[in-house]
């Protein structure tokens, strides 16, 4: 059976809580070998990190503060989650920049971005990146440590041809494709065969939020993963199967996981 891999997934969410064994279920009967899911606060760290043990080898935690979650507190937060911190967390995530709906706390986003940058590089584990409206911060920050970055992902990449280029200068760094690829106006299907090489996305959900075609506007869910990657298949002209293989492969390299096992 061909297996595949969703790089991220808030499995933790309350919108789960009825019904989270039923979810893994569909996941696992629609292909999913593995799901990565992402902290986004304090709180998270702890049902991220229960969440991925009620269901080992199938869920691996993140740990992380999500740039919208970011105020005048950060660094007292950022230094409870390092003492939070263990082995079991494979990568430093939700982290990044978002100026969409406020820049209220730019700078504090700013700094904790930074800190757990470094955070990422002191321990050698990818970095899960969340950035809107903020992309030429973003680069512009993580220039600066270009040499020493351990990869990761960009999270949800939904930008032009630069915009992705300018994002795969960073070696190491994939670039996280999920539901939007599939909606009607998206330029998605159209950039990435002409500018990013299958080998540099890796597939994600980001669940409940952002539901593919043809379940757009429901709660998405990490099963639904598989319309990703059959519309990716579509774009780049290859079988379902080389896509599955292809960003397995690249969930390898990032994270350091055995996707088969």
């Amino acid at each position: 059976m061909m297996t595949f891999v969703d790089t991220h997934a808030h499995l933790d969410g309350e919108e789960f809580a009825e019904d989270i064994e039923q979810v893994v279920q569909r996941a696992r009967e629609a292909g999913v070998s593995k799901v990565l899911v992402p902290a986004i606060h304090l709180d998270s760290v702890a049902t991220v990190s229960a969440l991925c043990r009620r269901f080992p080898h199938f869920a691996f935690p993140m740990i992380g503060l999500h740039p919208e979650e970011v105020k005048a507190d950060w660094n007292e937060v950022i230094q409870r989650m390092k003492q939070l911190d263990s082995p079991e967390f494979i990568a430093i995530g939700e982290v990044g920049l978002d100026y969409y709906w406020s820049r209220e706390f730019e700078r504090e986003q700013l700094q904790a971005f930074e800190k757990q940058v470094e955070w990422a590089i002191e321990t050698h584990r990818p970095l899960m990146i969340h950035c809107r409206k903020a992309q030429n911060e973003m680069v512009a920050l993580l220039r600066h440590y270009e040499r020493e970055l351990p990869g990761g992902v960009f999270h949800c990449f939904t930008g032009n041809a630069y915009e992705a280029d300018e994002l795969l200068r960073f070696e190491g760094f994939a670039l996280g494709i999920g539901g939007v690829l599939t909606f009607k106006k998206s330029p998605l299907p159209e950039v990435l065969p002409q500018s990013v090489p299958l080998s540099r996305i890796v597939l994600e959900t980001d669940a409940p939020y952002m539901a593919p075609v043809p379940k757009r506007g429901s709660r998405n869910e990490s099963a639904y993963v598989r319309f990703v990657l059959d519309k990716l298949a579509e774009a780049y002209r290859v079988t379902p199967e080389e896509v599955a293989a292809v960003t397995n492969d690249t969930v390898e390299r990032i994270f350091h996981l055995s996707v088969d096992e």
